[in-house]
């Protein structure tokens, strides 16, 4: 696919001589050039250079010797240098013809041939990213072997979101979590379906029957003393 430009660069140097590093204008993903095979060359003949090879020719001496040394280490590239990385990097890149974004093969749907944010098929792609995301999360917890932890600590959330949506009409909170396993429990339940496990159940007033609210120790209706 033709690019009309090239996207956001930068210029660096290990010591191999200067290459490009290009970004993905939508996730700032790094891809970069190959150092340039000019420099890549008089890398070649440096060695010798250091070794005193040009150094020991009257008619080069130190001054080409220290230019080979300089270029070697520079962070500026020519225009002809800056299109050969450009060439051989853009096959990463494609540019969406509605944002004019360039961006990396990872956020390009090429079916529709659209950036993911304006492909037609855009919830079908948010989908399976977000599919992709948590098998491999899955993956991840299962080599530490936190599954469970996981699963139980999400069940708890859950339980605690429920229990906060509102309350019952004894004033009760709805979706109590069980004390054993963190499971909502349904309103009334007397056991946890999960586990079984018995759930606290409201006291009632011995004298009069009026039910008793939790930590009282007097009935609100009567007087008399919680049992």
């Amino acid at each position: 696919m033709a690019m009309a430009r090239m996207p956001r660069y930068d210029i660096s140097n290990d010591g191999m001589g200067p290459y490009a590093i290009f970004y993905c204008d939508r996730c700032n993903r790094e891809y970069r050039s190959n150092p340039s095979i000019k420099a890549t060359i008089k890398e070649n003949v440096q060695r010798g250079a250091l070794g005193g090879f040009l150094r020991n020719i009257p008619i080069v001496g130190d001054s080409a010797a220290n230019e080979v040394e300089n270029d070697r280490y520079r962070t500026d590239m020519s225009a002809e240098e800056l299109q050969t990385a450009w060439d051989g990097t853009k096959q990463f890149f494609r540019e969406c013809p509605t944002c004019h974004q360039i961006v990396c093969i990872p956020d390009f749907d090429e079916p529709t041939g659209f950036c993911d944010e304006d492909s037609p098929r855009k919830a079908e792609v948010e989908a399976a990213k977000a599919q992709q995301a948590a098998v491999a999360w899955k993956g991840v917890a299962d080599v530490f072997g936190i599954t469970g932890a996981v699963q139980k600590g999400m069940a708890n959330a859950a339980a605690q979101q429920q229990a906060q949506a509102g309350t019952g009409a004894t004033g009760a909170p709805t979706g109590t979590p069980c004390s054993n396993c963190g499971t909502a429990l349904a309103p009334e339940a007397k056991f946890c379906a999960n586990c079984g496990t018995p759930t606290p159940q409201p006291k009632a007033c011995t004298k009069c029957g009026t039910e008793l609210a939790a930590g009282a120790k007097f009935c609100a209706n009567c007087g008399t003393p919680a049992a």
